[in-house]
């Protein structure tokens, strides 16, 4: 019975030196390294800036104001389940991300992005609610991004809050030009 595990431990030894050896990639030199590819963007979405149709008068969820719609054909319901919708003001060379409050006409008001299947609306209310409303002028300019959801996150998009970003910090990040 010595004999026999004497032998085995024997052929054992033997097996593990003869199937690992030094140049088995343990040195690193192995295969040659790819160029790094863009962070984040193979698949994301986005518009260029946009001028959107005349606003109507509204009430959304008992709130007067004005809209208007932009189309988001990329826009799906996977998008709105899983991923991230940001939407862009520009006014007089200055971008806002949506939603933007500010006291324009005098009243506070805000202008929020509501997105659906395909379908971005741009509402702007007074906060007061009075019946009234502040202009949403077709000078102003839009743009949205779409970022599906399900796509594995990296070291430089994982837990990211673009909402806590700069416009321009998004577009760095996702390597979109502004």
């Amino acid at each position: 019975m010595k004999t026999f595990k004497a032998l085995f431990s024997i052929f054992l030894l033997a097996i593990s030196t003869i199937s690992c050896s030094g140049d088995d990639g343990a040195n690193g030199t192995d295969g040659v390294d790819g160029a790094p590819g863009a962070a984040g963007t193979a698949n994301v979405i986005y518009s260029a800036w946009i001028t959107a149709p005349t606003a109507v008068a509204e009430t959304i969820d008992g709130t007067s104001g004005l809209s208007t719609t932009i189309n988001a054909p990329q826009l799906s319901a996977d998008i709105l389940a899983k991923g991230t919708v940001l939407v862009y003001m520009s006014f007089s060379g200055t971008v806002y991300q949506l939603p933007y409050t500010s006291t324009a006409g005098g009243f506070a008001n805000t202008i929020t992005a509501i997105s659906s299947t395909q379908k971005i609306k741009l509402f702007r209310f007074k906060h007061a609610n009075d019946g009234t409303t502040v202009s949403l002028p077709t000078s102003l300019s839009w743009r949205y991004i779409l970022i599906p959801g399900g796509v594995q996150a990296t070291a430089k998009t994982a837990k990211l809050d673009y909402s806590k970003m700069s416009y321009e910090e998004v577009c760095a990040r996702l390597n979109i030009q502004p």
